[in-house]
């Protein structure tokens, strides 16, 4: 398995966003049978030869340096996200599986510690795949949809695209299934040979033409901080910030953290979610074992 389709997908929904005003070039003529850049205006732009500039958005990126990957980044337009996405798609074609870091899907009792610390605000602990591997009693009762099904571990993409409850749980379906497809696709780029992520996709590719819509599109995005909305069926609306925070330690893990302005509505519907928590999951932690 190599990630060369990806790559040369990437590349080409890159350059079919751009015009050549948008890049500064001259048109000559209308005749264009490409909707954006030609390969040789990117080669051209890039400062690379149109022969090296093919090669490469075929999937052959072995050997590919850092300054050129800048270049190509800078002739396309790319965004932060995307930038970093072109990197991880060259990383991975210079790595043989083997050579992998696979990330840890248990969860170090000192991390767990930390959750349980957080009493007022619900917090989770995922990997790029948008599996749920760790919860605070607060994060439990927001998510507590997601968790009332049979499958482990809980999948966010998964509920949003196969559970029917989705769209009522987030009112902007539509923002948090893109958010979804965008995190998986990075994900992807870091590690094409990551089995349990390539069998999600095939899942949902299946099953959700909502999702083989997204997926192709080939769209990336940085997820760190930002506002999410929900509707949740015990307390009503919940629009939340929240902070995504990487775990140095435990490479692939990510802790996001809810919270909401004090005095507001949303504040005084976490303290009714709390109260709620704590009637329905007074103790235990819920099961995230794999299946």
């Amino acid at each position: 398995m190599d990630n060369q389709d990806d790559i040369r997908e990437f590349l080409v929904s890159r350059r079919a966003r751009i015009t050549p005003q948008q890049a500064g070039l001259p048109v000559y003529g209308t005749n264009r049978r490409v909707p954006g850049l030609r390969r040789e205006e990117v080669a051209l732009l890039a400062g690379v030869s149109i022969v090296y500039y093919t090669q490469l958005e075929r999937g052959k990126m072995s050997g590919v340096s850092e300054s050129v990957l800048d270049a190509i980044a800078r002739a396309l337009q790319l965004d932060d996200a995307e930038h970093s996405h072109l990197f991880d798609l060259a990383r991975a074609a210079n790595t043989s599986p083997r050579a992998r870091r696979r990330p840890a899907h248990k969860i170090r009792p000192g991390l767990q510690q930390v959750l349980d610390a957080l009493t007022d605000a619900p917090a989770f602990i995922r990997n790029g795949r948008l599996d749920i591997l760790a919860v605070n009693q607060l994060g439990r009762a927001l998510y507590a949809p997601h968790f009332d099904t049979p499958h482990r571990p809980v999948n966010i993409a998964r509920f949003n695209f196969l559970d029917p409850r989705a769209h009522d749980f987030y009112p902007s379906w539509d923002a948090a299934a893109d958010t979804s497809v965008a995190i998986l696709r990075t994900e992807a780029g870091r590690d094409p040979y990551d089995k349990s992520l390539s069998d999600l996709i095939g899942e949902l590719s299946t099953r959700s033409e909502a999702f083989r819509t997204r997926w192709a599109a080939h769209n990336v995005r940085l997820h760190h901080t930002g506002a999410k909305a929900f509707h949740h069926p015990a307390v009503g609306d919940l629009p939340l910030d929240f902070e995504a925070l990487a775990a140095p330690s435990d490479p692939g893990l990510t802790l996001t953290i809810y919270t909401a302005p004090t005095g507001t509505p949303a504040h005084d519907n976490l303290r009714l979610l709390a109260s709620w928590a704590a009637t329905h999951f007074p103790h235990d932690h819920p099961d995230l074992a794999r299946t």
